[in-house]
């Protein structure tokens, strides 16, 4: 692969100011790409642009529940780089609530996963659908989860909400094509601050894969570069990234 497969390229990351968008971002501007990442407030997102490796990345303090935010923020993406090759929807949330506990699992939450989790993800898409397929065409890559088939994870409506996104992925895959490939990559327990570290909860994570370890932000940056660059002939894929499931 050449050093820099992604040279000039331009991609977006919602959430790329947190653990998993870090490491995303980070793969990226090795690779070569300007990197635009969103999140919650403008300071950390400027400093986590500032310090990706190469030029031209940028910060951007957008919610991907906002709609007209979004719309604003593809405006100014196409202002300042004139093309979008990537989009990688990585903001998502979640909480830890027993699987067993339906009354723990309230309405409010429930309904907070599935604007972050699913219609946020689709907002962006439909945000920056006509820069994606501008020119030779983008990539949409969706970060899921292994929870997704499985129905584990955090909580029930987080598993569910991930189910809903590679159901999104395949859907998107078909009505973009063929200007535009779209891909879900569904990593295992990633090693990150976001969830509990409790060790009731992180160790059977951890032990449900071959590979008995935790995957590090950076290998799911990995797998989003191999996506662009390696994989140009597959769209509506779900990509595991898991360490190998029991």
């Amino acid at each position: 692969m050449a050093e820099h497969p992604m040279h000039d390229q331009v991609a977006l990351v919602t959430g790329g100011a947190g653990g998993i968008g870090g490491g995303i971002c980070r793969r990226l501007a090795e690779a070569g790409a300007k990197v635009v990442l969103t999140g919650r407030g403008a300071a950390k997102v400027e400093a986590a642009a500032r310090a990706l490796p190469g030029a031209g990345h940028w910060g951007a303090a957008v919610s991907v529940i906002d709609s007209a935010a979004l719309a604003g923020l593809a405006g100014e993406v196409e202002r300042r780089y004139g093309r979008l090759d990537l989009l990688v929807n990585n903001a998502g949330t979640t909480r830890l609530v027993k699987h067993d506990d339906l009354d723990g699992l309230t309405d409010e939450l429930i309904d907070e996963i599935f604007r972050v989790n699913w219609r946020g993800p689709f907002a962006c898409v439909r945000a920056f659908r006509r820069l994606l397929e501008a020119g030779d065409g983008g990539v949409v890559v969706n970060i899921s989860s292994s929870a997704a088939p499985t129905g584990k994870g955090s909580n029930i409506a987080y598993s569910s909400s991930k189910a809903a996104v590679n159901t999104m992925t395949l859907s998107l895959a078909r009505v973009l094509a063929p200007k535009v490939r779209v891909f879900a990559i569904a990593p295992g327990f990633v090693d990150t601050g976001f969830v509990s570290r409790d060790p009731a909860w992180v160790e059977p994570a951890i032990q449900a894969s071959l590979m008995k370890r935790a995957i590090t932000p950076e290998a799911l940056g990995d797998a989003v570069v191999a996506a662009v660059t390696r994989l140009g002939f597959s769209t509506g894929c779900v990509i595991p990234v898991d360490g190998g499931p029991l």
